[in-house]
């Protein structure tokens, strides 16, 4: 038996959480339900703007998001990810460790911990601002074999691809290094954005994959057409196994020759922050333990239910219970 069933590779980032009424946000003069990068000293200002708001503070990042339902769900799992050493990246740090999450990527020793401010207005959108900090510095050298080579499954986010720098090397000797050791390798397109702009790097990545997560504009945009019906059928022609998130449409998965759309639960949504995160750590938590597919699926989309629900990308509790309901 492997020590780890997943190991996560992707961006660290501290998650800032403000609720934010409509006129505020439009005088930010920001556009809607976007995510963007931005420098440290465009993110200060912004943060300034909410310095008495009464911030919410969690570790997250995509990948870190997925990682971390899993092992709420009870999950052996480490994570790849780069933190500063400094006041977030030591709280960063101390989440994963009381998670039982294993984090062998030593701090940096200059920089500072990348951030994400997500403006939550009052209909449950997210507007994301991030800063990568030294996230961006998670390169090839920082990919522990030992990790990779005992864990089941890696997991790359798809951010990574946009950073030709470091991101683009990092997950070629990951992949290199779990496809020497047979540890399977699942991939999320992230955006759409990253699709169209890092192609060629995206596909390298495709062809090594497993198992491919993605939501319908994301896998519409790999596959160049508007129907999601064909870009799964055009996705499942390429990789052994398809996941892709619909929304209030459920999910469409293909795993294990199961191939099923399955419904999602009604809800009213609060955050729409970190869905996809949830399903995906949610369904990689069934499908390593023997859940059958459909099952594993149906059971991620009621994690994901439950998520939207509430403000922040993770279940601070109930998660079992909630696995176990479904």
């Amino acid at each position: 038996m492997k020590r780890f069933e997943l190991c996560g590779l992707g961006n660290s980032l501290i998650d800032i959480l403000v609720d934010i009424e409509e006129e505020s946000f439009r005088e930010l003069g920001l556009e809607k339900v976007t995510m963007r990068l931005v420098e440290s000293g465009e993110q200060s200002r912004l943060l300034s703007r909410f310095a008495d708001a009464g911030l919410s503070r969690a570790s997250g990042g995509s990948v870190a998001n997925s990682v971390i339902s899993f092992a709420q769900l009870g999950g052996r799992a480490a994570f790849l990810g780069s933190v500063a050493d400094d006041q977030n990246g030591n709280f960063y740090r101390h989440e994963f460790e009381t998670l039982g999450i294993a984090f062998p990527v030593p701090p940096a020793s200059e920089g500072a911990t990348g951030t994400s401010l997500v403006l939550i207005t009052p209909d449950a959108e997210r507007t994301m601002r991030t800063s990568l900090g030294v996230s961006t510095s998670l390169s090839a050298k920082h990919m522990d074999e030992k990790v990779i080579s005992d864990s089941e499954w890696l997991f790359v986010e798809g951010y990574l691809f946009a950073n030709p720098e470091n991101g683009q090397q990092a997950v070629a000797r990951a992949i290199e290094v779990a496809k020497r050791n047979g540890c399977r390798v699942a991939v999320t397109f992230s955006e759409s954005w990253v699709v169209e702009t890092f192609r060629e790097s995206v596909e390298s990545a495709v062809k090594n994959a497993d198992l491919i997560f993605a939501n319908e504009t994301e896998a519409c945009a790999y596959a160049g057409v508007k129907d999601v019906k064909e870009a799964f059928h055009f996705l499942k022609k390429l990789v052994p196994n398809v996941a892709i998130t619909l929304g209030p449409k459920g999910s469409l998965i293909y795993f294990g020759g199961v191939d099923a759309q399955v419904e999602a639960f009604p809800c009213e949504p609060v955050d729409l922050t970190g869905a996809g995160d949830m399903f995906a750590g949610a369904f990689l938590y069934g499908v390593v333990n023997g859940v059958e597919p459909s099952d594993a699926a149906r059971r991620a989309n009621l994690l994901a239910s439950k998520v939207i629900s509430q403000l922040g990308a993770r279940m601070q509790s109930g998660i079992a219970a909630t696995w176990k309901e479904a």
